[in-house]
């Protein structure tokens, strides 16, 4: 049992030594990086929307041509 908890311990100091060496984005950086990934949602949105439309008219046709 003992072991473990030393494990744990040592495990908690090498993240918080860690998490002292990363480089955290500033405000600026934030912003662009949350602008540019809303702009990729919103065209890769686009994108999956345009060919479910392709894809649900292409099934409407063959389920009308073998219907009747």
């Amino acid at each position: 049992m003992a072991g473990i908890l030393r494990k744990t311990q040592t495990f908690v100091e090498e993240v918080q030594v860690e998490m002292r060496r990363v480089t955290w984005p500033d405000r600026e950086q934030l912003r662009n990086a949350t602008i540019v990934i809303l702009i990729f949602v919103i065209i890769l949105a686009f994108i999956i929307g345009a060919m479910d439309a392709v894809f649900s008219w292409f099934v409407r046709t063959l389920v009308g041509l073998f219907s009747g």
